[in-house]
């Protein structure tokens, strides 16, 4: 992502990013209650792009830099970028975190979510909840008196506090006529620090939390990124526009 300025959005972008946000919400909620052992990763990617086209808009993901599906679904070590496979069956115990992304008049709706398949561990879940809850304090600092740092810090010192890594090399992003723009928006920092917030602004916060330590690496097929030591990481995404009042989360439903 080249570096510029940060764009800020009219009434009429914001909504355009509305509606691109609303179908991502919905069709993450059809994923979650369609996620259960057995299935694979390609019938939850053929439900994505399926739905994404009855709403006549158009995947985000699909062939964006070549991304051969429309969701990323990353499994149980897996951080992002997971690829859709017939192969992939889900398997009781398993977490599964989803990406979507939609394109509403030329206009970006991105979000994401980790799911439990079946029952799964009470380690799996507590990790689960705090990587959600660690999204929720970010967004509770994103507001036109706060600086980015404070966003960022949110995220990192209540997932270290719970005894989490925090994901240094994979970050959040502006969003709106691209999928990805100004500013970066990392899960680590330091509060007080950072380009202001200021209404108009859209961030995708996206908390990338691990059992283990935090380094990742990416596997040969360029795209999945796993965990370095194995263990499970959790991933949550929500699309957040900075008002005059505070924030209004696009992606919730």
């Amino acid at each position: 992502m080249e570096k510029g300025p940060i764009e800020i959005k009219s009434a009429e972008d914001l909504e355009k990013m509305r509606a691109a946000g609303k179908a991502v919400a919905s069709i993450l909620k059809i994923l979650e209650e369609k996620t259960e052992p057995g299935v694979t990763t390609k019938h939850l990617d053929d439900i994505a792009f399926n739905e994404i086209s009855s709403l006549g808009m158009k995947p985000a993901f699909l062939g964006y830099r070549g991304y051969p599906a429309t969701i990323c679904a990353s499994i149980n070590n897996e951080l992002v970028h997971g690829i859709p496979s017939s192969k992939r069956v889900l398997r009781e115990g398993d977490i599964v975190s989803v990406d979507l992304g939609t394109v509403y008049k030329d206009f970006y709706g991105d979000a994401a979510a980790t799911f439990p398949v079946g029952r799964i561990s009470e380690e799996a879940e507590r990790l689960i909840s705090v990587t959600r809850d660690s999204l929720e304090r970010a967004i509770e600092n994103a507001g036109p008196k706060k600086r980015l740092g404070d966003v960022s810090w949110a995220v990192q010192s209540y997932a270290e506090k719970k005894g989490y890594g925090v994901v240094r090399d994979y970050v959040g992003h502006g969003i709106g006529r691209k999928l990805h723009e100004e500013p970066s928006v990392p899960n680590f920092g330091r509060p007080d620090t950072g380009p202001r917030l200021v209404p108009g602004m859209v961030l995708a916060i996206e908390p990338m939390v691990t059992q283990g330590d935090w380094n990742v690496k990416q596997l040969s097929d360029g795209w999945t990124v796993v965990t370095t030591d194995g263990k499970l990481c959790a991933h949550f995404e929500h699309m957040v526009a900075i008002t005059e009042k505070g924030n209004e989360v696009l992606t919730r439903i």
